[in-house]
């Protein structure tokens, strides 16, 4: 099967066709996927669902609105399906709460984390980007960041799905014409993969990555922290009481950020006499992975130990964010009229560290014409 929609303006223009698209997903005889979506809920005259299976059985949906990951169905121990991916039933919803900057499941861009102050100089020219989050830029920053667009969608077969788009020079104060596509395969392993490429004409810098929130029990409607985490860092990036890095490297070793050994995220999430968790309200932090872009080991790994799902996860980047959803409120309503409340699920942005371009000793994440931006992130689920 192959579809294709090509639109890449700003999720704004388009909100006029949302009128049309009722939730019907409860409707009796409607076509629903594993994960009860109705594909209806998602139809506008430039966004759709978009569903990969493979042949375990496993089932992971998309809309291209944000490029966004909108289900993840795996089996549990006893062989149960479960969503382990918060979202939302319907692109309505999605348009709405994207707009007061939740970014469930989307793609980030064009710099995944935040730059402080929204500044950075590139070839000796200074650059501004849009505040949105205290005094720095987050996630991109302006309303047609990555997240906030339609990408053009390119379903190759039911394992594989391309989202495509381009940003112009100058879009939120960025330097460069740039084009990007990203690749989500489905494998018969049970891991999502998540391919991301990019070409610019001008010296810019580049920093994508996705913002899936992971809740391995199936059940959102309480937190997770009982759920197990490996995290294979002996240091991360500090931060300020804004979440901006300040630059400083700190050793995990004895604090609550050491995860090398398996630890529920709960023990010690809340331990304030560690400023670093006054700072980050729990874990909202950049660790800088042992596994040095080596993708065939794995940076970290959750484990629920109710339904038995265990998630490896690998990628080729330097670093990861760890949130533990210390933001979520109970005021987004998600599936199944569910409301998730704080630290109801964890995300694991594969990235490079967050204002790299304001610190040339980190890995840089500068891209110039004729370099061509190549990077891969797997979640792989399996049950123990």
């Amino acid at each position: 099967m192959k579809k294709t929609l090509c639109f890449g303006f700003m999720a704004a223009a388009i909100s006029f066709g949302l009128t049309s698209c009722k939730n019907t997903s409860k409707q009796e005889g409607a076509n629903l996927t594993v994960s009860g979506l109705n594909a209806d809920d998602f139809a506008t005259d430039s966004t759709a669902l978009y569903v990969l299976t493979n042949t375990n059985g496993m089932e992971v949906c998309f809309t291209n609105f944000g490029g966004r990951i909108v289900s993840i169905m795996v089996p549990d121990k006893d062989g149960n399906m479960q969503d382990v991916c918060l979202g939302h039933n319907n692109i309505q919803d999605y348009m709405k709460y994207g707009a007061e900057g939740c970014n469930f499941g989307a793609l980030i861009g064009r710099y995944g984390n935040r730059i402080a102050k929204g500044q950075f100089t590139l070839d000796g020219e200074s650059y501004q980007l849009p505040i949105n989050n205290g005094p720095n830029s987050l996630h991109g920053g302006g309303p047609i960041a990555f997240h906030n667009r339609i990408w053009a969608a390119n379903q190759v077969d039911n394992q594989n799905l391309e989202f495509s788009t381009t940003s112009a020079d100058g879009e939120d104060g960025y330097p460069g014409n740039i084009e990007v596509k990203v690749t989500y395969t489905l494998t018969d392993d049970n891991a999502l993969q998540i391919t991301y490429e990019g070409t610019t004409d001008k010296a810019t810098v580049l920093n994508l990555t996705n913002h899936c929130y992971f809740n391995l029990s199936g059940n959102p409607n309480t937190d997770c922290l009982d759920e197990v985490l490996t995290l294979d860092a002996d240091s991360i990036t500090a931060v300020d009481a804004d979440v901006a890095v300040t630059g400083e490297v700190l050793a995990v070793e004895g604090t609550p950020f050491d995860f090398r050994t398996a630890t529920p995220v709960g023990n010690r999430i809340d331990d304030t006499s560690n400023i670093q968790i006054e700072n980050g309200k729990g874990y909202d932090h950049n660790w800088i992975l042992n596994t040095k872009g080596d993708i065939t080991k794995p940076f970290g790994s959750l484990y629920d130990p109710n339904t038995g799902i265990f998630m490896e996860m690998f990628t080729d980047q330097p670093g990861v964010q760890f949130y533990a959803g210390n933001f979520l409120d109970g005021s987004f309503v998600g599936k199944n009229d569910e409301k998730y409340p704080r630290r109801s699920a964890f995300c694991f942005e594969s990235q490079h560290y967050p204002d790299s371009p304001n610190h040339p000793e980190w890995p840089s994440t500068t891209l110039r014409p004729g370099e061509k931006y190549f990077t891969k992130t797997i979640y792989k689920f399996s049950t123990k």
